[in-house]
């Protein structure tokens, strides 16, 4: 490939709205370009990193023996009515009509879709069990797309689905699928976590999910420093508190705070630290009322564990201002448990705090030395907040380590979910009709691109891994246009590359080679090749390796083939098809 040639449409400066390293370099190396919110166009540098990750991705996949299809991305309302999510999946779901006033939706993904498929197809447990997959375009309407193609509303996603006869099939495919996972983001150099997840509206009895761990991360993932422990914060049991509450030791009294609304703002004008300041969240309950949770100034809210305590709505739904005001006749930011004419529920460690600050129910006022059991009655607790770093262990072996993280895979035990719903079954060994039991593994393909870009970088553009690099070497010649003995040596040498099947970019533009430098590194191409006259008097070539410091000079002659070694993978070993895979012929089955 010849950059000549070549869209190469390298930026200087970051786009404005670009908040992310993976947008932003992504943007300035010329490898994506926004049409509209949340939706982007791969051009040719881009692309070539998305397909080499969607091939890494397919031959993890058919490697254990999953059989790739393609689904329709339109789909009828009618299979979402039968799942019953065409109401409950949300305003994600883009729906539209057709000519005729016929329901349709953009697909978000493909449960209904596959197990319509299934039923039409699996009639026996002989097919059984059958893996098939799809690496398809999704569209989900996110109410605020951001970070580029990290939540984008149009994306590129790996779903695969299982069908099994028994809970012990699909365990045995929801293992292998785990581990393939696991491979693909090793393939890509990834320092990931696999993690105990929330199976949200995709349903089922238990789903994991793989994080990979970037600053930029919109996901939290905790894990424990001294054993194998890992899940989403979301689903991390907090410790009990250690001790008892302390007694009392200070009078209560009002201190006026005006305009101080937030526990930074009320910890800094009270001189108290925020964990002895307790905060006051409004959310809606289980009937037409409000109920109170009351937390730690340092600690922050799980909307998974409130929403499945006893008297709070389902799904979780904060109070409105305007609510707040009516039930309690103050605005948020001066409401507190001390004669709060709502429900309590307190968080654990928030009921084992003496001596603390909360609002006084009245604009601009706050209590200080406040004690549960003397100046309000000790409330009803339950465990309501994230953990920490620090928290011990949920299964023991050390304490929790918090990490921003983002996901780029989720699998999920289905069961008989869909099937059951959908009427999908087979016959059994008995001749009797059962659901289907079915698994579904999901993996963002574009979004693994960005993941790769946040953790491989540094200030002067992207560090790609060479197994999804747009091109694994880079040509440079040095004012080629000017030495027709260089341009025939550059010329000789791109041949030979090209001849061992090298991936190679030569840059013939007619650039300074600042410039060429300068978008080698934004690029980041993983090997160069530097040449100009004074190599070329001498026979020697100038090698690199992006994002490592130093240069080595080569022999000219043996140039090719030191990057042949350089650019070597060794190949991975097959992984033996399960018996299951194949079941022997039945009496009266196919021959």
């Amino acid at each position: 490939m010849r950059a000549s040639r070549l869209l190469l449409a390298t930026l200087r400066e970051p786009p404005a709205e670009a908040e992310t390293a993976s947008h932003r370099l992504l943007m300035r190396a010329g490898m994506i370009r926004q049409l509209a919110a949340g939706i982007y166009t791969w051009l040719p540098l881009g692309w070539r990193v998305l397909k080499k990750i969607e091939g890494i991705v397919r031959a993890e996949m058919d490697r254990i023996g999953c059989q790739e299809i393609l689904m329709p991305g339109v789909q009828p309302a009618e299979l979402w009515r039968e799942s019953g999510r065409w109401e409950e999946y949300g305003p994600e779901l883009l729906r539209f009509q057709d000519r005729h006033s016929r329901d349709f939706c953009l697909g978000p993904t493909h449960e209904e879709v596959v197990t319509d498929l299934a039923r039409r197809e699996l009639r026996s447990y002989k097919r059984l069990p059958l893996v098939l997959y799809q690496i398809q375009t999704k569209f989900r309407d996110e109410v605020r797309p951001r970070f580029g193609i990290l939540r984008g509303r149009e994306f590129l996603m790996k779903d695969a689905y299982s069908f099994h006869l028994d809970e012990d099939s699909l365990d045995r495919t929801y293992a292998r699928m785990r581990e393939s996972y696991g491979r693909i983001l090793d393939r890509l150099g990834m320092e990931y976590r696999v993690v105990a997840a929330d199976s949200g509206n995709i349903g089922g009895a238990l789903s994991h999910e793989f994080h990979v761990l970037v600053r930029s991360g919109e996901d939290r993932v905790a894990f424990s420093d001294g054993g194998d422990y890992a899940a989403n914060v979301e689903l991390v049991a907090a410790p009990a508190p250690a001790g008892g509450r302390p007694p009392p030791g200070e009078d209560k009294r009002a201190v006026e705070t005006p305009g101080c609304r937030t526990i930074a703002e009320v910890s800094r004008h009270l001189g108290l630290p925020p964990e002895r300041c307790l905060k006051t969240l409004v959310v809606k309950g289980a009937g037409d009322g409000l109920l109170a949770l009351i937390l730690r100034g340092d600690h922050e809210l799980n909307r998974l564990k409130a929403e499945r305590c006893p008297g709070a709505a389902s799904p979780l739904r904060f109070a409105t201002a305007e609510e707040i005001r009516a039930a309690t006749g103050c605005m948020p930011g001066s409401l507190g448990p001390a004669g709060l004419a709502l429900p309590l529920l307190a968080d654990r460690e928030a009921a084992v705090v003496a001596d603390f600050a909360c609002g006084a129910n009245r604009e601009g006022a706050h209590f200080v030395g406040v004690n549960w059991g003397r100046d309000l009655p000790a409330p009803e607790t339950a465990d309501l907040r994230n953990v920490v770093d620090g928290d011990a262990s949920p299964q023991g072996g050390g304490r929790l380590r918090v990490s921003p993280s983002m996901e780029v895979g989720h699998i999920f035990k289905l069961g008989d979910k869909y099937s059951a719903a959908m009427n999908a079954v087979c016959l059994n060994r008995e001749g009797k009709a059962q659901p289907l039991v079915m698994g579904c593994y999901g993996m963002g393909v574009s979004r693994l691109v960005a993941a790769v870009v946040e953790q491989h970088h540094d200030e002067a553009g992207i560090v790609w891994p060479v197994s999804v690099a747009p091109c694994a070497l880079i040509l440079i010649p040095i004012h080629m246009h000017r030495s027709r003995r260089l341009q025939r040596a550059v010329e000789g040498l791109y041949r030979e590359l090209l001849a061992l099947g090298i991936d190679v970019l030569l840059d013939d533009r007619r650039e300074r080679p600042g410039v060429m430098y300068r978008d080698a590194e934004l690029i980041g191409i993983p090997h160069w090749l530097v040449l100009g006259d004074s190599g070329l008097d001498r026979e020697r070539i100038e090698y690199r390796r992006r994002g490592r410091p130093g240069t080595r000079e080569l022999p000219l002659a043996e140039a090719a083939e030191f990057c042949k070694r350089q650019l070597a993978v060794p190949r991975a070993a097959p992984v033996p098809e399960e018996a299951e895979a194949a079941p022997p012929p039945q009496p009266g089955g196919d021959t």
